[in-house]
């Protein structure tokens, strides 16, 4: 038997506000940062557990402490156990009721138990000898069901639904792995569409992406319409008439301006509309999803749990579902959330970027295509180019691709040097890179 003996965190900020890195229309100076946690035990492997909360800077004090709040649920704990049966263990975090009083099931203290489980699963990973997607995939639909807490769910989908999703997915896993090895995964960019660069730096990220094989780019709008109207009109004439160009509002409207802002926007064909408004607004995106089909209504990066995502996808008001890997509760919630695209026919598109998100986001995706939807048709991985090199086991893309890792693990293991250089000491401090 081996036991935690640690659960270590760290404050880690990168300077992204200085080149607008990240800007938008309501966070318009984001220090990308996250609040990360290190799970080690005494087993004579010497393998840890990684992961992280993604923050944009000041929020980072807050994140850390709720983590900090889980660490007397795990040290001493046999590690064998927790890893043998994930689903309980997640419950043991969620189910506590003085935790959970904060939520409940949402918030600061659900993202910090993400983290945890996140950082349990690479470890399950590690200690399996594979990439997460490929771990997670080799499961059985009994054991996946297992994972998912249906509780407030079965409305939407029971777990005898969701054992027949995956039960149908089951024969073909070799060959679609064997594919997903072959030619990756299918990823759009938002590099270019970030609302503080210049029009000539627009102009030319977007020609770039077209030219790096991306099938999508996505930009930023919602602070004012004539610069939208003037920023959609250069990137249109950078990319061509036919290719695809998404937009993201990051929750800037009312409903009645989200209808009336992207009608404005309409002769410019966006992929869909991102974030338009509150994202706990489910009759709010409904209403908008009406008012300017056939533009197609996104969201998910800020969905707070599987309740309201089921909501949306019940009301018709996400025509495409953008998970996040550090928002939910881990990777149980999100094999919820990927169970209840498959049975509403969603296609997801995850959100990525940011801090490690590109990483640990892509194994959702791919086991997805593995062992969920079996499909990659309409699917794509966001993908900015920020921060990869701080990172173990960076994410690669090629083409226009996401590469499956196949380094063992949930590639959201930091590199020490990094975390050392970009710990947060502090405003007057100074950060040595």
């Amino acid at each position: 038997m081996s036991t935690i003996v640690s659960v270590d965190t760290r404050d880690i900020r990168f300077p992204t506000s200085l080149e607008l890195d990240g800007s938008d229309a309501m966070n318009p100076d984001p220090d990308y940062s996250a609040a990360y946690v290190t799970i080690r035990t005494d087993a004579p492997d010497g393998l840890a557990g990684d992961a992280f909360v993604f923050t944009i800077g000041r929020g980072n004090d807050v994140q850390v402490a709720a983590i900090d709040t889980l660490r007397g649920h795990l040290l001493g704990r046999d590690v064998e156990e927790l890893l043998r049966d994930m689903g309980e263990t997640s419950r043991l975090l969620m189910h506590d009721s003085q935790l959970r009083w904060l939520g409940p099931e949402k918030g600061v203290m659900h993202m910090a138990i993400g983290a945890v489980v996140n950082a349990l699963w690479d470890l399950r990973a590690k200690r399996a000898g594979l990439p997460l997607w490929q771990h997670l995939a080799s499961l059985s639909p009994e054991e996946l069901v297992s994972l998912v807490d249906f509780r407030y769910l079965t409305d939407a989908i029971t777990p005898d639904e969701a054992l027949a999703i995956l039960r149908a997915a089951e024969p073909g896993r070799a060959e679609r792995t064997a594919r997903l090895l072959e030619v990756g995964y299918p990823a759009y960019t938002t590099t270019p569409g970030w609302l503080g660069y210049s029009d000539e730096k627009l102009e030319r990220l977007c020609r770039e992406a077209v030219a790096d094989g991306f099938p999508q780019i996505k930009l930023k709008v919602g602070a004012d319409l004539d610069d939208d109207v003037r920023r959609l009109g250069i990137a249109r004439r950078a990319v061509g008439p036919d290719f695809p160009i998404a937009i993201d509002a990051n929750q800037r409207w009312d409903v009645s301006d989200a209808i009336a802002w992207v009608n404005a926007l309409a002769e410019f064909h966006p992929a869909w509309i991102e974030e338009p408004t509150s994202p706990d607004d489910i009759l709010g995106h409904a209403a908008i999803a009406r008012g300017i089909r056939p533009v197609r209504v996104a969201t998910g990066e800020h969905v707070q749990n599987r309740i309201v995502f089921k909501q949306l996808l019940q009301a018709g008001g996400m025509a495409v579902m953008q998970i996040d890997a550090t928002r939910v509760g881990g990777v149980n919630e999100n094999i919820a959330n990927l169970l209840l695209a498959a049975k509403f026919g969603v296609p997801v598109c995850p959100h990525a970027g940011g801090v490690g998100l590109c990483e640990a986001v892509q194994h959702l995706s791919m086991f997805d295509y593995v062992a969920v939807s079996g499909s990659m048709d309409g699917r794509m991985i966001e993908y900015v180019d920020h921060l990869h090199e701080h990172f173990a086991v960076p994410t690669e893309v090629v083409r226009g691709r996401y590469l499956a890792p196949t380094a063992p693990g949930a590639s959201t293991e930091m590199l020490q040097e990094s975390v050392d250089a970009y710990t947060w000491r502090g405003a007057h401090a100074e950060v040595t890179a």
